[in-house]
């Protein structure tokens, strides 16, 4: 059974940080010729929890960059919420290629833990995993694992104060206008 096909969203933008997506699709063979299947996810949520699964940036446990606040099983695959700390500047860095689209998406580090080559197709249906962390990468071995949506802080919240004068110059560099 393969997962249903659905648009791949774009990145949208909404208000405080939060990153959103599918970390792994059901059915769906990856570039390894993996296939992921439902209720693969199960045993390691109920174990772990939320907070034993990092939050990585390219699969480096020296980069985190944030946290999950969500990891759900559903029918087309495991979907992942959770938020970039701003005090991390590469999260900072990172919100900033969100929101220009130049990266967006996401892969999953595990171990398996029951699998099974299909000898026809080559292709290894993963029935069981123990999940390690979720990261954002640029290039995710599932093309359709990709980050839904983006939700920004404001802009005066999310970085340090800075001068009138350099606030009005960069708003008058984008084609802002004039702050009062």
């Amino acid at each position: 059974m393969h997962a249903p096909v659905l648009p791949v969203s774009r990145v949208a933008l909404h208000g405080d940080g939060t990153v959103e997506g599918y970390a792994s699709l059901f059915g769906e063979v990856d570039q390894a010729r993996d296939m992921v299947m439902p209720g693969a996810f199960t045993q390691t949520l109920q174990t772990r929890g939320l907070r034993r699964i990092p939050m990585l940036f390219q699969h480096d446990p020296a980069e985190p960059i944030g946290v999950w606040h969500e990891l759900v099983e559903d029918f087309r695959g495991l979907r992942a919420r959770g938020k970039l700390i701003p005090d991390v500047a590469r999260a900072r860095e990172l919100l900033a290629l969100l929101d220009a689209g130049a990266i967006d998406g996401l892969s999953i580090g595990y171990k398996t833990v029951r699998g099974q080559i299909d000898p026809k197709t080559r292709v290894r249906k993963l029935y069981q995993v123990d999940l390690w962390e979720i990261s954002i990468v640029t290039f995710p071995l599932l093309a359709g694992a990709r980050v839904r949506s983006v939700k920004h802080q404001s802009k005066a919240s999310s970085r340090p104060a800075v001068s009138r004068a350099r606030t009005r110059a960069e708003q008058a560099w984008r084609g802002l206008g004039e702050v009062r």
